[in-house]
């Protein structure tokens, strides 16, 4: 790099992280000015890999039904095509975030795990999502072969359990429940409700009064009768309070209305963390997550050309679809940032902005098993057999290569300043391919 080289880093090698670096090798660099100042891409996570996340519920029961080729991804094979001196991926972790002299510092991971890197950004971009509390579920701020061994051991745990107990009656707890129920129990025949004589007992601990959030009373009721079928029972309005490894292997479970539970294996679903630590307090709500400007996607309090997308940021409800509708917002803001600092890096675009806009809608699909599931598209119930075409049969792998690869944003997003966000018929369009995963949060 020559002493005119303007870094541009992200941080973070998720679906966020991973559609940025596509996008703005592919349509932002080319459009930057070729006079006086080079531009080059870091790219930096922990792993190697890229977690297919979405797939954890069945890829928690089997590798058979969900491979590890299409659950991991190497990263650095996906940016080959990129010429060296605009790309470099960085295997390691942020550590801290200076502001004011405009620097990440770089905690390396693998072979150069000794080694730390200040490395300064002309813009950055942050996108180190979140972490749940189960490691098969997301990684864990390390590298991908902890999750893999996590993966192994509950296949192990699964052969030889004969009670389970999922806590969580959000989605990730209902996708995980209903894939461990059918893998243990099977399915029942359409005239039966549930298993006469289930093989092993599975409980899914709901702290409220219904499962699904998001979703209306009538599809989270059907979604129990669907657990049902594979020998998932749910209690509702059991949060915990706290759980204990006793001397014999089991879990024991301590609710909140007092009852206490004993489990030979237990899973938490309850929820994620943002991964956050190595940002300044200032820049974080009061919930860890970083402070975002809800219409540009900008961190105001950062200083100039800081944004965040993906679950990182206090604007998102989580999840794919909320990340293919907010790049082209973000990578439009900040192609035109960069244009107008290429000359005096002090200097602020003028005109509208690219607006970004909360889908609000009861959108939301959630697979129960192999064959079954229940959701709802802006508004409309939709069908198991659609939610099973559209995420139960794969859990969105096709979507995984697509962003891995980045021939999901082959096409640059157009936009009029007077278009203010996604129109209707493209954000409408994405969300029904997104298949609409949500983390809990």
């Amino acid at each position: 790099m020559t002493a005119n080289t303007r870094n541009i880093v992200i941080l973070g090698g998720s679906y966020a992280g991973l559609s940025v670096a596509h996008y703005f090798l592919k349509h932002i660099l080319p459009s930057l000015p070729k006079t006086f100042k080079d531009y080059h891409v870091y790219l930096i996570d922990p792993s190697t890999h890229f977690y297919h996340r979405v797939a954890a519920p069945r890829a928690s029961v089997s590798f058979d039904l969900m491979p590890i080729t299409k659950t991991f991804y190497d990263i650095s094979n996906n940016f080959k095509g990129y010429k060296p001196e605009d790309f470099t991926f960085l295997r390691g972790k942020a550590t801290g975030l200076d502001t004011t002299r405009r620097t990440v510092t770089i905690q390396h991971t693998g072979l150069d795990k000794c080694k730390e890197t200040e490395l300064p950004y002309h813009a950055l971009i942050l996108a180190t999502g979140t972490k749940a509390h189960l490691p098969i579920l997301s990684l864990q701020g390390g590298g991908h072969e902890e999750v893999l061994e996590a993966l192994s051991d509950l296949h192990d745990k699964l052969a030889c359990a004969k009670s389970i107990i999922v806590g969580g009656g959000g989605p990730s707890g209902v996708e995980l429940a209903g894939e461990i129920g059918e893998f243990v129990n099977g399915t029942t025949r359409w005239f039966k409700q549930k298993p006469t004589r289930p093989k092993t007992q599975v409980i899914l601990l709901c702290g409220s009064k219904k499962l699904l959030p998001v979703l209306r009373p009538a599809l989270a009721k059907q979604a129990e009768a669907y657990l049902a079928r594979v020998g998932v029972s749910v209690k509702y309005s059991s949060r915990i309070e706290s759980t204990e490894k006793l001397g014999d292997g089991h879990t024991k479970l301590n609710l909140g209305n007092g009852e206490t539970l004993v489990s030979d294996l237990y899973l938490p679903a309850t929820g994620v963390t943002p991964m956050t630590e190595y940002i300044p307090y200032e820049l974080l709500d009061d919930r860890g997550y970083v402070k975002t400007n809800q219409e540009t996607l900008r961190v105001d309090e950062a200083g100039l050309r800081v944004y965040a997308i993906g679950d990182v940021g206090n604007h998102s409800r989580g999840g794919i679809l909320d990340i293919y509708e907010a790049i082209p917002v973000l990578m439009t803001n900040l192609q035109r940032d960069l244009l107008a600092a290429h000359e005096d890096v002090n200097t602020k675009p003028t005109g509208d902005d690219r607006k970004y806009k909360k889908n609000a809608s009861e959108t939301q699909l959630v697979p129960i098993g192999r064959s079954k599931g229940v959701g709802a598209f802006n508004g409309n119930r939709l069908p198991t057999l659609m939610v099973h075409m559209i995420k139960g049969r794969d859990y969105l792998s096709s979507a995984a290569v697509e962003i891995v690869t980045g021939t999901k944003w082959n096409k640059q997003s157009g936009w009029k300043p007077t278009d203010g966000c996604l129109s209707g018929s493209e954000g409408e369009k994405e969300m029904l391919i997104a298949g609409t995963y949500r983390a809990n949060r």
